[in-house]
């Protein structure tokens, strides 16, 4: 996968990559060593993210911004995170297409 990744970053597309973050599958870990053998430029370290009005707003996970591509976890999901938090893996989507629509 990293070679087709790297190819679609450099055609500038952005690539959002989740994976709960008790996926016994693919690991959270094993994906953070796949993404660091490809050397990207962090643009925005790990920090929470969260969806929600302010007064209901829940941290959902938590996400490292690189160059051409997001990685997020999502907290209390197994691998299968749409099935297992529909309405994070929705929040967490829906933001990324807003934030990259050209």
């Amino acid at each position: 996968m990293i070679p087709i990744y790297k190819r679609l970053i450099a055609s500038r597309l952005q690539i959002l990559i989740f994976s709960g973050d008790v996926d016994a599958v693919v690991p959270v870990t094993a994906t953070r060593y796949s993404l660091d053998a490809m050397n990207l430029r962090v643009l925005k370290t790990w920090h929470p993210w969260h969806y929600g009005s302010k007064s209901t707003q829940v941290t959902a996970g938590y996400k490292v911004v690189y160059e051409g591509l997001t990685f997020a976890t999502v907290k209390g999901s197994g691998h299968e995170v749409p099935k297992n938090k529909p309405q994070s893996a929705f929040a967490l989507l829906n933001t990324f297409i807003a934030n990259h629509k050209h």
